[in-house]
């Protein structure tokens, strides 16, 4: 009976501190992928700064499409 009992509170003490470890990760990832996107917004708005349109602005050809791009 003593060893049972010993046995759960073992095994208790070892998910608590796997639950730990578990959250202390998720943290880390989450910081991560937070990261990551405000790089991602970061290159996307500096992408954004430097576009030109090099369309054609009048006629019938090269006003939808930039076939040089």
């Amino acid at each position: 009976m003593d060893v049972s009992i010993s046995n759960t509170v073992s095994t208790a003490l070892y998910m608590n501190q796997a639950q730990t470890a578990e959250q202390a990760q998720m943290q880390i990832f989450k910081d991560a992928l937070d990261i990551q996107a405000q790089q991602v917004t970061e290159i996307m708005a500096s992408a954004d700064m430097g576009a030109e349109s090099n369309l054609a602005q009048e006629g019938n050809v090269g006003t939808q499409v930039n076939t040089y791009a």
